[in-house]
């Protein structure tokens, strides 16, 4: 073979070998860039199930990015985030459990922001005739009548601390401590009302607003506890593009107008 000959057969290959190297990398490729464009899976505390569902559905009807929830306990989702559950995005009912997974380097620090507020109310089944105004010295033990407080578990669940908060500050957590019926999440003691199981309950106002087996008997100052926040952040294993996105879809207006539908506050943004 002539050496023009042998140089042309040598670039064929050459070429063929890059061509052959291309479309490995790009098969390779492909699924990492399927995932990162896909749906969006969002942990989240168990209060925000109407409101966000509703602005998942509009988050999809504006991106063509279907949203896939988990909702439960703060504290349930953040361990299932830390032992490493798929998720793409994370919303708490409190700060403390953001922070945990912050701690753990679980969260995207620069994504966190506040995006939500709440309030505590008292609650009672819809056909109960139970009046009380939360104030100092309430006696909240004498309104049981002989029955059980229902409330998220103190111990794990941020409704339940935010609830034990406001009882100690008014002077009522020591009467009522051994008469709780302490629930795995919020929207298990809402559970429990709304079957008459418990006669009264604390929830969030937006948990009340909700079930319609139950109502509000009185909402409880906001001084009487720390502020009820809700902070969000994308989870720092996710590759999914549509996570900051979403989150960001979530502060706009559209999101924000679902969400003070349902009862939210915003903080920092005008309503």
């Amino acid at each position: 073979m002539g050496r023009k000959a042998q140089a042309s057969v040598e670039k064929d290959l050459d070429v063929r070998n890059r061509r052959v190297f291309l479309a490995g990398a790009a098969a390779l490729l492909a699924p990492a860039t399927a995932v990162a464009a896909g749906r969006v899976t969002v942990f989240a505390a168990a209060s925000l199930q109407e409101a966000l569902t509703a602005a998942g559905a509009a988050w999809t009807a504006a991106s063509g990015t279907a949203v896939r929830f988990s909702f439960g306990a703060s504290s349930a989702m953040a361990r299932q985030i830390d032992q490493g559950a798929p998720a793409d995005v994370f919303l708490s009912a409190d700060e403390d459990w953001m922070d945990w997974l912050a701690g753990r380097g679980r969260i995207v620090r620069a994504s966190r922001r506040d995006l939500l507020t709440n309030r505590l109310a008292l609650i009672a089944p819809a056909g109960s005739r139970t009046a009380l105004k939360i104030a100092p010295g309430m006696d909240l033990a004498r309104a049981l009548d002989g029955g059980r407080l229902a409330l998220a578990d103190p111990a794990a669940v941020p409704a339940g601390r935010y609830a034990k908060a406001a009882l100690t500050m008014l002077g009522a957590w020591s009467r009522v401590d051994g008469r709780l019926l302490p629930a795995e999440s919020v929207r298990a003691a809402l559970a429990y009302v709304a079957r008459g199981e418990a006669p009264l309950g604390i929830v969030y106002v937006t948990d009340a607003r909700a079930e319609p087996r139950v109502r509000v008997v009185d909402v409880f100052p906001a001084s009487s506890h720390p502020p009820i926040l809700y902070p969000a952040a994308v989870v720092a294993a996710s590759r999914n593009r549509g996570a900051a996105a979403f989150l960001d879809f979530l502060q706009g207006p559209r999101a924000t107008a679902i969400f003070k539908r349902h009862g939210f506050g915003v903080p920092g943004r005008p309503g």
